[in-house]
């Protein structure tokens, strides 16, 4: 019998889940797009909030009511094949490819940047990587409840401290709220939304969502009602405060262009109204908590990521991919961080709206009684919209194609045709699956009667 869970239980758990998607990486991006949005800001962050918040919640309730203990079994229901394809991408996303480099960068560019000049940056950053990443790889490799232990101490100290920034932030405001870029003018909502993608954070729910369903069953929940209770309440608390984060963060950089300057991505605009607020003093306790976060974070996307393709081909030894994705991580960190968030544009087009097909799929399951032809239907036409907008990503046009396309699929100029052709996948295969049904069960049942007859 499931057991009832105090409203403390709730809160350990969504502090959980907020530390999960709460990394100083994560900041960047609402700053930067406060900045980008200006006076449309809040209609931007309300975009942003769907796919930086909202979705990684879906993937967390959707690994809890599969019963599943990772996110290949979910996507092997549209193939077996396309579960291995899927959940390695997915891995190399978060790993290797972008979020590992990342955490490199980040913490380069608000922990060490502001205090040494921009002469010899490449030099800087490369000698700054080899050093992070060769303290995550033996960390990795030697694993410490230490660096957990301070993270958990300094993980409320940085919420405190942007908190107070962003109270700072509307008693003394830098200035006031810019008039917004172009591209934030009159599609403010779908640029926000696109904008959330580059959190990664839906990616990460379906791959570290069995965390927190852990969290939840060690609390004594084992139904999947009680789990699928117990993680939107807890994630109510946990995720409502990263929005709170969000927004203000946000709101910061809606305000900062006269008084910082319009930056590049958003690690200068937090460092310096860290500067602004709290002098020399702040700016250096930011950037130690960054550089602690994001160490912390690339220890567990390390692991995670050896584990994951250790348990896939196991030819190889954890140790052998935790080196690998470690010193391809340090290579590709040293592009910069304006560079990895452009390059990873393409992938991220293609691979989240591939990502919130599955999610909501998991979580309708039960209305069309997990049928394959339904995961089949809807993903095959998704797939297809997916590669057109990765295409785009990298800046090429489709010439005919695209005329094609945007003057009958809905949605196609702002990069979410996508939708479109998921719902109609999704209709489709709905009315296969509801045609096969009568003769699937009757099948069925002429079965049953012939191993009675045989007996």
């Amino acid at each position: 019998m499931d057991k009832k869970l105090p409203i403390s239980a709730y809160l350990v758990i969504g502090l959980l889940l907020f530390s999960l998607f709460f990394g100083g990486g994560n900041l960047i991006f609402p700053a930067y797009l406060g900045q980008l949005s200006g006076t449309n800001m809040w209609i931007a962050v309300a975009g942003f909030l769907v796919t930086g918040v909202g979705l990684p919640l879906l993937a967390i309730i959707a690994i809890g009511i599969s019963g599943v203990d990772n996110v290949q079994p979910l996507a092997a229901r549209v193939h077996p094949i396309y579960g291995i394809i899927y959940t390695v991408m997915l891995y190399l996303t978060i790993g290797p490819f972008f979020a590992l480099p990342r955490t490199g960068t980040v913490s380069y560019e608000i922990g060490i940047a502001p205090f040494i000049g921009e002469d010899n940056h490449f030099i800087k950053l490369l000698i700054y990587t080899i050093l992070f990443f060769g303290i995550s790889l033996w960390l990795s490799l030697n694993p410490s409840r230490i660096l957990d232990r301070i993270g958990k101490i300094l993980s409320p100290l940085m919420l405190l401290f942007i908190a107070v920034i962003i109270i700072m932030s509307f008693v003394n405001p830098l200035g006031s709220q810019s008039a917004p870029q172009e591209s934030y003018d009159s599609t403010a909502f779908v640029n926000g939304f696109l904008q959330g993608y580059n959190t990664l954070d839906a990616l990460g729910g379906l791959a570290f969502g069995i965390l927190i369903i852990n969290s939840v069953k060690l609390y004594g929940q084992k139904s999947k009602k009680a789990i699928f209770t117990s993680v939107l309440k807890s994630g109510v608390i946990g995720v409502g405060l990263l929005a709170l984060v969000y927004i203000f963060v946000a709101y910061i950089g809606s305000t900062s262009v006269t008084a910082l300057g319009l930056a590049d991505n958003g690690a200068p605009i937090l460092s310096g109204a860290s500067k602004h607020y709290m002098g020399t003093l702040g700016q250096v306790f930011l950037a130690f908590t960054i550089i602690i976060a994001c160490l912390t974070t690339s220890v567990g996307l390390t692991s995670a990521c050896a584990a994951y393709f250790y348990k896939l081909a196991p030819k190889f030894s954890y140790k052998t991919y935790a080196i690998v994705f470690t010193l391809f991580s340090a290579c590709v960190a040293n592009v910069g961080l304006s560079n990895l968030i452009t390059f990873s544009t393409p992938v991220l087009l293609f691979l989240y709206p591939i990502t919130i097909v599955l999610i909501f799929l998991v979580l309708a399951d039960s209305i069309f009684k997990s049928r394959q032809i339904v995961y089949i239907c809807t993903m095959i036409p998704t797939l297809f919209m997916s590669f057109v907008e990765g295409i785009h990503g990298f800046g090429i046009s489709l010439g005919a194609i695209d005329s094609i396309l945007a003057a009958y699929v809905p949605f196609y100029e702002v990069s979410m045709g996508w939708l479109t052709f998921a719902v109609i996948g999704f209709t489709v295969g709905c009315i296969i699956a509801s045609i096969k049904a009568p003769a699937e069960k009757k099948a069925e049942k002429a079965k049953i009667l012939l191993s009675g007859e045989t007996e």
